[in-house]
């Protein structure tokens, strides 16, 4: 277990690893065996669960702030996979991109249906923002999502309104008073 704890673990990562053991086993000659898997997986999904599940009893009863448990990805996507994170979807969508302030993105809507999250960049098109491309963004975006709003499947960054142009105000010509 110290091992485990010494090195960072990657939610996402973690998950595809599982996916794939779980796929590997599904597609081998011994269905008992998959079966067994998949029964385990089950079981320590469910031990997990209720772990996590007394810790937020505990941590709101005694009145700490959940606040610093809440915004750490990996715990995020923990309580999130076991549909335990007190947060609303747009309050963990709000945190995720909290995360990533060099980006300055304001939510414009969510589609549910198809899971579309579309962000507007706050930045203006001229030398401000962090500088990245599109992409850049919306990878940057999408990676924070995966912990802590998973039902985001994709996400399109629309960029800033225009600058209202500026208008030249000068003195009013004189005419020539003929009468």
């Amino acid at each position: 277990m110290s091992a485990t704890a010494a090195r960072p673990v990657n939610a996402e990562e973690t998950g595809r690893r599982i996916e794939e053991v779980l796929d590997r086993l599904a597609g081998s000659t011994d269905p008992a065996a998959a079966r067994a898997a998949e029964e385990l997986v089950r079981s320590l999904m469910d031990f997990y669960g209720a772990g996590l599940a007394r810790v937020l009893r505990l941590l709101s009863a005694s009145g700490e702030p959940l606040g610093t448990l809440l915004g750490d990805r990996l715990v995020a996507s923990l309580l999130v996979l076991h549909d335990l994170h007190p947060e609303d979807r747009d309050t963990r969508i709000a945190r995720a991109l909290d995360d990533l302030p060099e980006h300055a993105l304001e939510v414009v809507g969510f589609d549910e249906d198809g899971g579309v999250l579309r962000l507007r960049s706050r930045s203006g098109g001229s030398g401000g923002g962090c500088g990245c491309g599109g992409s850049d963004v919306r990878s940057a975006v999408e990676e924070a999502l995966a912990c802590f709003a998973p039902e985001v499947r994709s996400v399109e960054v629309q960029a800033p309104p225009a600058e209202p142009a500026l208008l030249q105000i000068g003195a009013r010509p004189t005419a020539a008073k003929a009468r």
